[in-house]
Order: structure tokens, then sequence, then C-alpha cells
């Protein structure tokens, strides 16, 4: 009996778990560039009465063994780097990402984070920095004189100062990448940093690579689907309940033998 209510026990922690992740998705459905993310589970160590293939007799062997199960812990949460919806916006700094990729920025400790979150501003400076003040690497400046930017697809960007007059090349926008995206670290504000999992980070011209191009004027939605979000809630929510009942059915059971006379 005390080994169902351990198992039922951790099974309501593992749904705790993912409720927290499921919960997480939902209040950044609006998130640009959001990344959503998925509880992963693994049982946990076996209690063997008899070993599978163990000896039953002189030139026999039991086919399968006795293993209790101790229940189910979180193994991972795996973030979902799928693409998100284009969101338009029409704003000239606001750029998007059509495949693979991030934004580098520069924050105020010096390091390089990366982003897929392309909502740019300018600073007082005409740097082109992010919602955070973190500056956009390369660093471009916009010259006080602009009326309008250009940014191709390719990630040229450009300055058009005067209506009659060649736009100027402000700067080339490469964008980074990485063997593993789901190795990174979430430092909250849209940022990840890289780690000894994600490996170390390439950058290239879009488009070119296996990078993805840019899109201007638009923003990458987050790739959450509420939808599918409330269907894993209701799952989460029936498991927990179920794996309570579990808890109380051993009690019942324990009250019983306790009872006996």
């Amino acid at each position: 009996m005390i080994k169902s209510l351990n198992t039922a026990a951790t099974g309501m922690l593992a749904q705790q778990s993912n409720m927290d992740v499921i919960a997480n998705n939902i209040a950044n459905v609006s998130t640009s560039g959001f990344k959503k993310g998925r509880a992963e589970f693994e049982d946990l160590v076996y209690h063997n009465l008899k070993d599978p293939g163990q000896a039953s007799g002189l030139n026999s062997v039991t086919p399968t063994g006795v293993q209790t199960g101790l229940g189910v812990r979180t193994a991972s949460i795996q973030k979902d780097f799928a693409d998100g919806s284009a969101v338009i916006t029409k704003n000239p700094l606001d750029i998007s990402i059509e495949g693979n990729g991030f934004f580098q920025v520069r924050t105020p400790d010096g390091e390089i984070a990366y982003t897929r979150d392309g909502a740019f501003k300018k600073n007082a400076s005409g740097q082109i920095v992010d919602k955070n003040g973190n500056l956009l690497i390369p660093e471009i400046v916009i010259p006080e004189q602009s009326i309008s930017i250009e940014i191709t697809p390719s990630g040229e960007i450009r300055s058009i100062n005067q209506l009659n007059d060649a736009p100027q090349i402000l700067g080339q926008l490469d964008i980074a990448n990485f063997i593993n995206p789901a190795g990174l670290k979430s430092m909250g504000k849209n940022l990840f940093m890289p780690t000894v999992a994600s490996g170390q980070p390439t950058a290239n011209r879009p488009g070119t690579l296996g990078m993805g191009f840019l899109s201007q004027g638009e923003l990458e939605g987050s790739n959450v689907n509420i939808v599918d979000e409330m269907i894993n809630m209701i799952s989460a929510q029936r498991a927990y309940e179920t794996n309570s009942k579990v808890v109380q059915t051993s009690d019942q059971m324990m009250q019983t033998a306790v009872n006996v006379k």
C-alpha cells in the first residue's frame, strides 16, 4: 500500500509540473517570438521481485519477471522552435525571421544573447535596440535625417535621407543559429543564452547556409496553439484527479487492513 501512495504522489507532482508548463504557454500566447514548451516524463526505478529471464526450473526461465514501478518524474521541458504565425505591423523596425535563426543583441553586462522577437526600436543615439534597450548586433546607427528605413530579405539595411537621393547602406544584419536550439537556456525577456547542449552559435547572412530570410514590417507571433493547450490542460487535470483517487483508494485499503480483527 505504501508503494501505491508514493507512486500516486509522484504522478500528482508530475502533473503539477505539466500544468505549470501549460500555464506558461497560455500566458505567453501573445508574446512575440515565444516558443512553447512541452513537459516530458520518465518512469522511476523498479522494485524487482523477479528479473525477466530468471531461472524458474531445471530447464526453464520466467518469460516476464515481476517488476513493480515506483512512479514518474519530469525528465525535461522541451522547447518547440517551430515558426509562429506572422503578425503584420507595418513598423519599419519590426522584423521577423522566416525560417531558422536568431537575432543577436548585446546585454548590459556585455554578453551576446539571442532572440526571435524582432520588435526593435531606435534609441536616443539612433542605434537599433530591442524593447529592453539591448543593442542589436552588429550595431546599426540610423542617421538623424533619415526619413525611411529599408531592410532587405538578405539583411541589408538602407536609409533614405532625401526623397530623390539614392539609399544609404547602413550595414548588414546577420543572424545566428545553433545545432541544437532546444538546448538554449531561457533567460526571460524573450532572450536565450547558449549552453554546452546548444552548441556554439554560427552567424551568417539571412537566406544562406540554412538561415531564414528577414521580413520587414511584421513580427513573429507566439507558436502556442490555444486549442491544443486547452486540451492538454484538461488531460493534465484528469490525470491529476486520477492520481489523487489512487491516494484515496490506497488510504481506504490501508484503513480496512488496520481495522481487521
